[in-house]
């Protein structure tokens, strides 16, 4: 038991060291344009891996600085009404999460169009966007091209921003995958999460960097996690050895920076530490190698620094 209890201390004070430090470690950001009226910059909290419900959620997301959650669109009335009364109870705002329901496309495609269009057509809040888990990496890019298509139908109608996540198994799993539908569809916009196509093509994208360029210009959202080569997520972002993946994943979202201020847009920001077994975890015992909590709570403060008016 003490053995575990000074494991824990270490770890809690290397943190806190690592964490102190991290921000004056990055390199500045270059030619960052002044910020157009109507730039501002928005946080949200993940309520992966929260054991509470909805209000305890927007509480402790409230008092630890965030302006906003991020929840899958639910299927029942009672669970949409537990997530605007918490969000109009704290003064939160709320981005939205969805996906089709099957694995066969005509079915799916039907019920992914039905969850947009609850999602952005509810008559209690208006979320500040939709962030898909769009298709499948087996569907063929026909198929996936049409998903896109209903996306930018229902984002017309109803003036909610629709994005795409770059997530494994989904359609936009891969960077040169991600590029055709750049190239053909110039609606498409993007939720960056890199931290995948890290791990896709086991590299910090080096070699595919006018790709990774292109799609930055597609960008309306961030899920701030960091990758690498061999995973998804590191385990703790604040150890010393994992700088130059903080490092290059901050360079990316320093570019969709820019861009938000120069445009005065929106800059709505995720963070999406998860936790086990995304978070890696001990043999035997799965006890998680940091905390989840802290180290997103850790992102929101340096992304605020950096970017935040």
């Amino acid at each position: 038991m003490k053995q575990n209890i000074n494991r824990r201390n270490f770890l809690q004070r290397t943190a806190a060291l690592g964490g102190g430090a991290l921000l004056s470690q990055l390199p500045a950001v270059a030619a960052m344009p002044a910020a157009k009226a109507g730039f501002k910059l928005v946080v949200l909290a993940t309520d992966w891996g929260f054991p509470g419900n909805r209000d305890a959620l927007c509480k402790k997301a409230k008092e630890a600085g965030y302006d906003g959650i991020e929840v899958w669109w639910p299927g029942s009335a009672e669970a949409q009404n537990e997530i605007f009364d918490a969000v109009e109870k704290y003064g939160m705002e709320v981005g939205f999460l969805a996906s089709g329901g099957s694995n066969e496309f005509n079915a799916h495609a039907k019920s992914f169009e039905a969850t947009l269009l609850a999602a952005t057509g509810n008559n209690r809040k208006k979320p500040l966007y939709v962030n898909c888990h769009s298709g499948r990496d087996y569907y063929s890019e026909e198929q996936n091209g049409k998903l896109i298509d209903i996306t930018t139908k229902v984002s017309k109608s109803s003036g909610v921003p629709i994005y795409h996540e770059t997530h494994r198994a989904r359609m936009m799993f891969a960077a040169h995958i991600c590029r055709r539908f750049i190239e053909t569809k110039p609606d498409l916009r993007l939720t960056l999460d890199i931290s995948h196509w890290c791990n896709v093509h086991e590299s910090f994208l080096g070699d595919q960097a006018e790709t990774v360029a292109l799609a930055l210009q597609r960008v309306g959202h961030i899920h701030a996690r960091i990758g690498h080569p061999e995973g998804p997520q590191v385990n703790d972002p604040r150890a010393p050895e994992w700088e130059h993946a903080v490092k290059a994943h901050f360079a990316w979202w320093d570019e969709v920076a820019k861009m938000k201020r120069a445009k005065g847009e929106v800059m709505t920001v995720l963070t999406e530490f998860g936790p086990a077994d995304y978070m890696p975890t001990l043999p035997y015992t799965r006890q998680p190698l940091a905390d989840q909590w802290a180290i997103n709570v850790h992102m929101k403060d340096l992304l605020k620094a950096r970017y935040g008016a």
